[in-house]
């Protein structure tokens, strides 16, 4: 049996607008989680040259650290882009197209943040226990979040006979 905003055949009894509101409120939502592990994650990686043992790091270290710090910065800016986007189309009458964008930046936002996560996985095992081991970690995470964050999302997808549709 379907829910009482629900046609038989699953979709929604909504007009457009009705749909980009929802899809706007469900993607603040996501952000909203992101936006606070981001900004948690950056912030940290902004302190590690303040720390007495920066000075040991050798220069792949140091090279993989500023990799790690632009990507953080760029993953914060990704994230939080949808509220500039937002503020410039205020009361313009174009949510989908704020829909649209928003759905392009968080997406972008999280990609980023897989490869910040790998490779802060891989800069930390690095200076822990090697190389070696580092490369494994940062590997290991970007697969899992590979995985997590994608595969099984369109596998899903694809199962339920939903094929991903482009943003709206």
């Amino acid at each position: 049996m379907s829910a009482p905003d629900q046609t038989p055949d699953g979709d929604r009894n909504e007009t457009p607008t009705e749909r980009m509101d929802r899809n706007w409120n469900e993607l603040l939502q996501e952000l909203r989680v992101t936006q606070t592990g981001v900004q948690i994650l950056t912030g940290f990686l902004l302190t590690v040259p303040f720390q007495q043992r920066f000075g040991d790091l050798d220069a792949y270290q140091r090279n993989l650290y500023l990799e790690l710090v632009v990507l953080a910065v760029i993953t914060t800016g990704l994230i939080v882009a949808p509220v500039s986007v937002h503020r410039i189309l205020f009361r313009k009458r174009l949510k989908a197209e704020l829909v649209s964008a928003a759905d392009r930046l968080a997406r972008a936002g999280l990609g980023t943040l897989a490869l910040v996560l790998s490779g802060t996985a891989m800069l930390i095992f690095d200076v822990v226990v090697g190389r070696a081991e580092g490369i494994v970690a940062g590997a290991t995470v970007l697969v899992a979040l590979t995985a997590l964050w994608l595969v099984i999302p369109l596998r899903l997808a694809h199962v339920s006979g939903d094929s991903p549709r482009p943003s709206p």
